[in-house]
């Protein structure tokens, strides 16, 4: 696109705003100017026709025009009018330089047909005159026309029009002003932004935070891209805190299993055969230690989704069958265990894998920290899950923590684990609208405390997909 549109858009916003105020006050000026100038112009029209309408001449100057008009010598005009006599067969005499063009409509008053007639015309120099014409009381057949030259009201209305002029350009450059004043003055705050931006774009810095004044619209932006350089940075910080975990826990499987494959390469290079136990024992270590990291990477998979994505569709499931599944489950992870369980169904709005993970995540808990032949009491009641397990508990300042990523406390640390687990339960929990927590359990242990809230029972042959 090329014009006055295309150079128009190039300009700068403040530049255009300016513009479009000049332009804005430009066409109100113009339009006031423009009434004022015709308002005026009709209001001096209808005041010269009042003032011929009521001035009238008297028979003795009359009768000197008409005896001028017969001895052909001029006779002194009546300031500000031009008089001229007008007879029915049409003869005119005038007193003045220039004789006025006698119309039909003046005849038709020196004829009597009509009483007076108000028109326009120009005499014998060609200046336009307004002429009012009346029949002259007690003369039968004689008409008299008063005219005034058109130019009075002319020059008026020529001042007038300059005058509207300068008034109007010096009210559109002030405006053009004023407009480019209020265009770098509201801008500010989006030049204010916009630097932000840029120095956040170029350095990555983002502790950048724009004063909010005000609560205008200006402001929510500003307000808007504080929080949302507050959310990137945390972002960022539970990204380099999460990367910085991970690695610590990748750290020790790896070691040992390095370890241990260094061990079965040195006697196979060396031909030195391990006893058997003991290669049953670096390979048993070496399963294990894949084993710990297959499930640290799902851990890590989970966590790294963002947490407002779902790893499925929602449905309406049975939370009572998925907790029995994760029971059967736990029951192989703690065979010398004994789990008292006492369900009531409940139907809950939740992905089934994420949830029944979860389920396996909080009962692998019990099951870890549990004593040898312990029980793991677990009661599903009304949409509040509890488990308890009789181990050693947990210490109360210890409680603030359990749910945070990679934290894993002191008792803990010699146990299978990567300290993800309870934060993978928190936040399955969470997206499917529950709550959950773990307190001291009266005479020892600890209970993991899950409420969901509940959902209509879905038809028996199909769930309800969300």
């Amino acid at each position: 696109m090329t014009g006055p549109v295309a150079w128009f858009r190039s300009r700068p916003l403040r530049s255009r705003l300016a513009l479009l105020t000049a332009l804005a006050v430009a066409v109100a000026v113009a339009a006031v100017s423009l009434a004022c100038w015709l308002v005026t112009r009709a209001q001096l029209e209808h005041e010269l026709d009042a003032s011929l309408r009521g001035s009238k001449v008297d028979d003795q100057y009359v009768n000197l025009v008409l005896a001028g008009c017969r001895t052909e010598s001029p006779v002194p005009p009546l300031p500000p009018y031009t008089v001229q006599v007008v007879l029915p067969d049409g003869t005119a005499c005038t007193s003045g330089k220039a004789a006025i063009p006698v119309q039909n409509e003046d005849l038709r008053v020196a004829q009597g047909l009509v009483p007076d007639t108000l028109h326009t015309t120009r005499d014998a120099d060609g200046r336009a005159m307004r002429v009012y014409t009346y029949h002259q009381p007690g003369r039968y057949g004689i008409a008299v026309s008063l005219a005034r030259p058109l130019s009075e009201i002319d020059n008026s209305l020529s001042t007038l029009g300059w005058v509207l002029l300068l008034v109007s350009g010096i009210g559109v450059l002030g405006a053009g002003a004023a407009g480019l004043w209020v265009a770098r003055t509201g801008l500010a705050p989006v030049d204010r932004l916009t630097g932000a931006v840029e120095h956040v774009a170029a350095t990555e810095d983002l502790t950048v935070r724009i004063p909010v004044e005000g609560e205008d619209e200006i402001a929510r932006l500003s307000r808007s891209f504080n929080m949302m350089t507050a959310a990137l940075a945390t972002s960022r910080d539970r990204q380099a805190r999460l990367i910085a975990d991970a690695g610590h826990e990748l750290r020790t499987p790896l070691t040992s299993l390095r370890t241990n494959i260094d061990l079965l390469a040195r006697s196979d290079e060396t031909g030195r055969a391990l006893p058997p136990d003991d290669r049953r024992a670096l390979l048993a270590s070496v399963k294990a230690q894949l084993t710990e990291l297959s499930s640290l990477v799902g851990d890590l998979q989970e966590l790294a989704r963002p947490e407002a994505v779902t790893p499925g569709p929602l449905e309406v499931v049975p939370l009572h069958t998925i907790l029995r599944a994760a029971l059967d489950r736990a029951r192989l992870r703690g065979p010398e265990l004994a789990f008292e369980t006492d369900l009531a169904p409940w139907y809950v709005r939740a992905e089934p894998a994420a949830l029944e993970r979860a389920l396996v995540n909080v009962l692998d808990n019990a099951v870890k920290f549990s004593p040898p032949r312990g029980t793991v009491e677990v009661r599903l009641m009304r949409g509040e899950l509890t488990v308890r397990d009789h181990g050693p508990g947990i210490a109360p300042d210890e409680l603030p923590h359990v749910f945070d990523r990679f934290w894993r406390s002191p008792s803990a640390r010699s146990l299978p684990g990567s300290g993800l687990g309870l934060s993978i339960v928190a936040r399955t929990v969470g997206q499917a609208g529950g709550t959950v927590a773990l307190t001291p359990a009266d005479g020892g242990g600890t209970v993991a405390t899950l409420r969901f809230p509940g959902a209509p029972t879905p038809p028996p042959d199909r769930p309800a997909a969300v």
